[in-house]
């Protein structure tokens, strides 16, 4: 019987932790590693060292196939066929949940309170003590028919057409009054103005006589006759609308997407106020207050509002909606309020948005992956979120997080780094173990961890100021900005404080400025960081004078592409409602290129060699010249394990920063603006990026970094913090002077910089 025990014990213990064997997804070197159920487990390791790859491209996406495949065939039918991770083997996996960085979609209707459900539950109150009573929770919602306001449709704004764009009114139809894509003299749009017996294409816009102008802009619809054939006329306001405003307009249409945003513009709804619903609805009340005054508060106010309520008939909901608004605001959410559009959230606020989401989940045993959770934060705020990752580990869930921050390395249950560098030279474990026992560890991130914090020793002199006054921006009121040049300046502030308003209401439309900001990157699935720098156009001459043959040979884009998928090098299959699914191009195996092209060599490598390697071993192959200096910018900007061909839309928005900053360091603007530069990326790397921005200002530029990294304060010349809170709270500067100066004031971020020095 005992023996039979510790066998069943031994088994049970087999089942605490998911088993991961010949891991090689992207850089993985067949790793082996066993990660316990039921814990907090932390990836560590410098970017591109593979901790994405482990966790998402092998554990979370071998979850999601296997999920995918226990629904019927004719379902899967529908859904994108996923492939299998290369690993040899996983065992005792769990449905695994992403919560990651991705931005939320721009739908109108998409707002936070609706990507929580706390919608949900103030709508359940107001059915229940709205004065009038109005009726179902249903009929509080904007995205009904019952609740929405007709006369924008629940979307709170209307487009208002600016007719100095499109029409001039001195010209008759005939001489060309209509300045709008396809209403050109004789163009089929413009027919129907001819067709129309109400209007004389002779005759002057400005000679219209009331009913004629009325006709014009918003008549029909309505057949007319011409010739042999129907016309349908729809006055040019409402044609207007009809073609460009209501739909969506493919990215390649510039012109298009050009003409609608010089002829609209957005503004509140007139009838509703902006609040999107219908007049019942929008004037019931619950303690004196609507349901848009309250979706308007500030998370943290509309807390207290909803603490106050006492009603035993909605104790459940009203309890519910507490917790899940405490849950906002634990995460640093409390600045927003329920009616931002979820479209204009931040990557890391959108992660929290989501994290919120899945905290009131019933759901356990699930293994949650967390993509950078405190991106986006402040000290201040990291601890309350770091507690809960631990609420939802506590709950009996298996809680696998991707992070750089020592706050939240400190506070694992098990810590794997990965290593030992990055790109090629990463992708092995090297170390697994309790957080003490990393300190002993001969890593990068333990001789990170253990480096600590220093002050910068003797801060620059500044050689002059830029100051610009009365910036009004969000919760930023009539308030100053002074930047001493020639310094490295860091702002800071808890999230919301209005940090990024006062930078860029001052600074976004200086002459003097260059912005850099993590906004995406236009670009084509096509795009890559070597032909969005100007590389590529480097290396195709470089190939061509080696071979003597044609630069465009050398172009995925051009003569040398792959027939097959077009020089994509996978062939993309669109399901319609379904994300697109993309698959190796069996032609040319994913190399892009044909095969004659492929045999060209330079310096030993092919086009298609040197498109699959990492800036930092380019630093070896282009070493003069033009692209010498691509080369090394990146490297200085902390990306040489980015590969010279990886698509651009695989790349964080710490990463597109760094490459805007990179191919942008060229500018002749004295002073650069950084937007958390830092983002995404190691402590060794953060301190990289720090000698490049100090670097930056020796050459006599001023560098202004909006940071939470304490790292980059305590390296900074000058500081100023904002706050003293955020949103309402927030928007004033609360501290100017060097970072000796901070530790001692009484402020949140200093009382967090000195504990990080140890003061």
């Amino acid at each position: 019987m005992a023996n039979d025990h510790s066998a069943d014990q031994s088994a049970k213990h087999e089942h605490d932790e998911i088993r991961v064997r010949g891991a090689r997804v992207n850089n993985l070197k067949g790793i082996d590693v066993d990660i316990p159920k039921k814990a907090l487990s932390v990836f560590t390791g410098l970017s591109g060292s593979g901790k994405s790859s482990l966790v998402f491209g092998t554990i979370a996406a071998e979850s999601r196939r296997l999920i995918d495949e226990t629904y019927s065939t004719f379902i899967q039918g529908f859904m994108p066929s996923l492939p299998r991770p290369e690993v040899d083997h996983l065992e005792n996996l769990t449905a695994a949940i992403v919560v990651d960085q991705e931005r939320m979609g721009a739908n109108v209707r998409s707002t936070v309170g609706t990507a929580t459900d706390a919608n949900s539950y103030l709508r359940l109150l107001f059915s229940r003590l709205s004065e009038p009573h109005v009726g179902a929770s249903y009929v509080f919602s904007f995205n009904t028919p019952e609740g929405m306001c007709p006369a924008c449709e629940g979307v709170g704004s209307v487009s208002v057409l600016d007719r100095s764009v499109y029409l001039d009114t001195e010209k008759s139809l005939a001489e060309g009054a209509i300045s709008a894509p396809g209403f050109n003299v004789g163009d089929w749009h413009w027919t129907a103005y001819e067709a129309t017996p109400k209007l004389d294409v002779n005759k002057k816009l400005k000679d219209y006589d009331e009913a004629e102008w009325e006709w014009f802009l918003h008549g029909g619809p309505v057949k007319e006759k011409r010739g042999s054939s129907n016309q349908t006329y729809l006055g040019v306001e409402k044609k207007l609308r009809q073609l460009y405003l209501d739909r969506d307009t493919p990215p390649k249409q510039k012109h298009i997407l050009e003409f609608v945003d010089r002829v609209s513009t957005r503004e509140a709804c007139v009838e509703c106020g902006g609040t999107r619903l219908a007049e019942a609805p929008r004037t019931a009340t619950v303690r004196g207050k609507t349901i848009g005054e309250l979706t308007d508060m500030q998370i943290d106010e509309l807390l207290d509002w909803v603490g106050e309520i006492d009603d035993p008939s909605v104790a459940p909901t009203a309890r519910a909606l507490k917790d899940m608004l405490s849950s906002m605001v634990n995460v640093g959410l409390g600045y927003l309020s329920l009616s931002r559009a979820a479209g204009t959230l931040s990557g890391g606020e959108a992660q929290r948005v989501k994290m919120v989401k899945h905290l009131g989940s019933a759901l356990t045993d699930v293994t949650y992956v967390f993509d950078e959770p405190t991106i986006g934060l402040h000290p201040h705020d990291i601890a309350r979120m770091i507690d809960l990752l631990t609420d939802i580990r506590d709950k009996g869930n298996t809680v696998l997080v991707v992070e750089h921050k020592p706050e939240v390395i400190r506070r694992a249950d098990l810590v794997i780094d990965l290593g030992p560098g990055s790109g090629e030279s990463g992708g092995e474990v090297c170390y697994r173990g309790d957080v003490a026992g990393l300190h002993d560890a001969d890593t990068i991130t333990s001789r990170s961890l253990d480096a600590g914090l220093e002050l910068a020793e003797a801060p620059r002199t500044p050689s002059g100021e830029l100051v610009v006054d009365g910036i009004t921006k969000n919760n930023v009121r009539s308030e100053s900005l002074r930047i001493p040049l020639g310094t490295l300046t860091v702002i800071t502030g808890v999230a919301g404080s209005g940090k990024s308003s006062l930078v860029h209401g001052g600074l976004d439309s200086h002459a003097d400025a260059l912005v850099v900001d993590q906004a995406p990157i236009r670009g084509s699935r096509r795009s890559t960081p070597s032909t969005y720098t100007g590389l590529m156009d480097k290396v195709r001459q470089q190939f061509a004078r080696a071979n003597g043959v044609k630069p465009a040979l050398f172009s995925f884009n051009s003569e040398g592409a792959c027939p097959g998928c077009g020089g994509l090098g996978v062939v993309y299959t669109d399901l319609a409602m379904q994300a697109g699914v993309s698959t190796r191009c069996e032609q040319c195996e994913g190399r892009r290129f044909l095969p004659e092209v492929l045999e060209y060599t330079f310096k030993g490598r092919s086009i298609d060699d040197v498109l699959n390697t990492s800036f930092e071993a380019a630093a070896e192959l282009f070493t003069t010249g033009e692209a010498g200096k691509i080369v090394g910018r990146m490297n200085d900007v902390g990306l040489g394990y980015i590969k010279l061909g990886q698509p651009l839309n695989t790349l964080s928005g710490g990463e597109r920063q760094r490459l805007k900053l990179a191919t942008r360091l060229t500018d002749a603007e004295p002073v650069v603006v950084l937007d958390e530069p830092t983002t995404g990326l190691h402590l060794a790397d953060t301190h990289r990026l720090v000698d490049m921005m100090h670097g930056l200002v020796d050459a006599g530029r001023t560098v202004v970094a909006i940071e939470h990294n304490m790292a980059v304060m305590a390296a900074a010349d000058w500081i100023i913090d904002v706050g003293p809170g955020a949103g309402s709270r927030g928007g004033k500067v609360v501290f100017e002077g060097t970072p000796a100066h901070l530790v001692t004031a009484d402020t949140i971020t200093g009382t967090h910089l000195r504990e990080a020095v140890g003061g």
